[in-house]
């Protein structure tokens, strides 16, 4: 059965995820984002893309963090810019990708991805704590192709 992109997250869950962004940014300079699409061939390089495309390679601290869900194809993918990976390494990405995929496998996508959010926000915010100046560098929205 196939799952549009549009049907994947409620509007309420789609609130929801972006309160749990906005929460987690609170603390830290780092962003994060969610992008959601129906299809890639390979998760990681079209995230990489788009990490790219969305000007998350772009921060003044290369903090920036990218979940991506590939809604039809059921693939997700986590990546983070030089600055937090350099900080926290594969160990940390993988706990968070198989936090946020356990919920995925219940069809738990909305708990999830804001389970992985609070992950990635408490490990910004104690190598990028938020100073006074700090900028919202980049929309919290879920973009979505």
């Amino acid at each position: 059965m196939s799952v549009k992109v549009e049907d994947f997250l409620t509007a309420s869950q789609e609130q929801a995820i972006i309160e749990a962004i906005r929460k987690a940014e609170l603390l830290t300079s780092g962003e994060i984002r969610v992008h959601l699409e129906s299809h890639c061939d390979e998760p990681i390089s079209r995230a990489q893309e788009l990490f790219h495309l969305l000007k998350m390679d772009n921060t003044k601290e290369e903090n920036g963090i990218l979940f991506y869900v590939a809604v039809d194809d059921k693939k997700f993918a986590l990546i983070g810019d030089k600055g937090i990976h350099n900080q926290v390494g594969d160990d940390f990405w993988n706990a968070v990708r198989d936090v946020v995929l356990s919920r995925f496998r219940e069809s738990e996508f909305q708990k999830g991805l804001i389970e992985g959010i609070e992950l990635v926000g408490k490990k910004l915010a104690v190598y990028f704590p938020w100073q006074h100046d700090d900028k919202n560098e980049l929309p919290n929205e879920i973009s979505v192709s």
